[in-house]
């Protein structure tokens, strides 16, 4: 990755997080953490990895994205607003009456969202039948999915781990969002995950782990999980919860909050510096 490559994809994950808090803050409520600590990864696959048309959210060849944790959707939102999916006076209808923007992602409202997900641990399962499905059309399309750290707690999780080693789905690369915080406090302490990484090398997955936050890090990993033959990749990505949002950065009570449109103009000037 160039150095202007580098300074780009920081300044659109920045533009993602401002859309993000804006949309949260309008509304006054909502996943401001876990939205946060997934904005660069989702920066990084839709603005360099993926092979997307927003003219052509359906394409069937198109790279897929599964948010498994699906109460991030916010960050997917402003993703796609900035990507030209649909225009970005959309997300200040985030989860009102009759909105293409509800709370948890809903293929079936959101241009370019690929999978409704929401209830946890079932994102993932559908990543790996949208994988093996492609295999099964002759199609070579990358899956990628987004797990959170408190939904690994669920057992679904972990068959759909066997499942895609066993089905040696190569095109499937999973990620992560380790921020070490879930809706009751922090993960070790609910369920404690260590050793993650072990855990998942167990399972039969090409498992590394990286700065969430660094581009050039999460860039060599995505590369290298695609070129690595016969199995799935987990990409560990350590994160901070609410990353960006100077009121609760690194605080468990961002999971889901409320503040006001003001606070959130106050957060998107300190991102700006």
């Amino acid at each position: 990755m160039t150095k202007e490559t580098r300074t780009e994809l920081e300044a659109k994950a920045r533009e993602i997080r401002a859309l993000t808090i804006d949309a949260i803050g309008y509304l006054g409520v909502g996943h401001i953490g876990g939205s946060m600590s997934v904005v660069d990864v989702l920066a990084l696959l839709y603005y360099r990895h993926m092979r997307v048309d927003p003219a052509e959210p359906r394409r069937r060849d198109r790279d897929q994205l599964v948010l498994s944790k699906g109460h991030a959707g916010p960050a997917l939102y402003a993703t796609l607003a900035s990507k030209g999916y649909f225009p970005e006076e959309w997300l200040h209808t985030l989860n009102v009456g009759g909105t293409n923007l509800p709370s948890h992602c809903d293929r079936n409202r959101t241009p370019g969202v690929d999978m409704t997900t929401g209830s946890l641990g079932q994102g993932i399962s559908a990543a790996c039948g949208i994988a093996l499905g492609n295999r099964l059309n002759g199609i070579s399309s990358n899956v990628y999915c987004i797990i959170g750290d408190g939904e690994s707690d669920e057992g679904q999780v972990w068959e759909a781990a066997m499942f895609a080693a066993q089905y040696r789905l190569d095109k499937l690369v999973a990620f992560t969002d380790y921020n070490r915080m879930q809706i009751d406090g922090p993960t070790a302490e609910i369920m404690n995950l260590e050793s993650l990484k072990a855990k998942w090398e167990a399972f039969g997955w090409f498992t590394q782990e990286v700065d969430g936050h660094d581009m050039e890090a999460m860039d060599g990993a995505v590369e290298r999980a695609k070129a690595n033959p016969g199995r799935p990749s987990m990409i560990i990505l350590d994160t901070i919860k609410a990353k960006g949002f100077s009121l609760a950065e690194g605080q468990v009570g961002s999971h889901s909050m409320s503040f006001s449109y003001e606070d959130a103009k106050m957060a998107i000037a300190d991102l700006k510096g």
